[in-house]
Parts: structure tokens; sequence; C-alpha cells
């Protein structure tokens, strides 16, 4: 997923923002969508789309980390047939500062609890 953001320690970053890339796994269980082929057995990929777009195109952060943090944190709130989230945030490139690496992430691992 492609997000336009505005998250960073720079001034420029909260200023000018960026593009965020941002994949998502999650553990779900997929045997009553398997056997119904319908859509409310399952997680919505694009709900989930909206959550984690929400958090990334919303209120700037310092950290990726926080980033990561909070949007695997809204999808295991929101879709309780989520069990496990794996998101990955990384940045392309820090606006006015010359880069010589493709892009920096974080990937943050959440579990439901009980799970």
């Amino acid at each position: 997923m492609r997000f336009h953001g505005r998250h960073g320690v720079l001034p420029e970053e909260t200023r000018l923002g960026q593009t965020f890339l941002v994949d998502a796994r999650l553990r779900v269980d997929t045997a009553r969508a398997g056997a119904s082929d319908a859509l409310e057995n399952t997680v919505s990929y694009a709900d989930v789309y909206g959550d984690i777009k929400a958090v990334v195109e919303g209120p700037p952060c310092k950290l990726l980390e926080a980033v990561a943090h909070r949007a695997a944190e809204s999808v295991l709130a929101r879709h309780g047939g989520v069990h496990e989230v794996v998101l990955g945030v990384r940045k392309l490139s820090i606006p006015g500062v010359p880069s010589l690496v493709e892009s920096v992430g974080v990937e943050v691992r959440r579990r439901r609890l009980g799970r």
C-alpha cells in the first residue's frame, strides 16, 4: 500500500510529507470463508486498507515504530477476525536529505491477547 504521510523528526518531513509503503500480513481463520465464498465470513481487506490509511495519512508521529504500532493496533481493535498482524512501514526518502538507500523501515508483529 502506498500513502502520503507527514511522519518524522525533521521539520521538512512533517511540513512537506513523503511517501510511505506499508505491507500487512494478517493471520485469519479462513475456514468459513473458504467453504462459503462469502465476504461476511472473513475480514474485508478494503476495510483493513482504510484503517491503515487513516493512521498513515493521519496525525504525524516522530517514529516509524509509532506509525506501525498504531496501524497494527487499529487493525486488531477493529477486526475481531484478525488474530495477528505483521505490519511493515517504509519511507522512500527524507525531504531535503540526500539518500543512498532505497528505503528505511520497521516491521512490527502484534497479536490479539488470548490467542
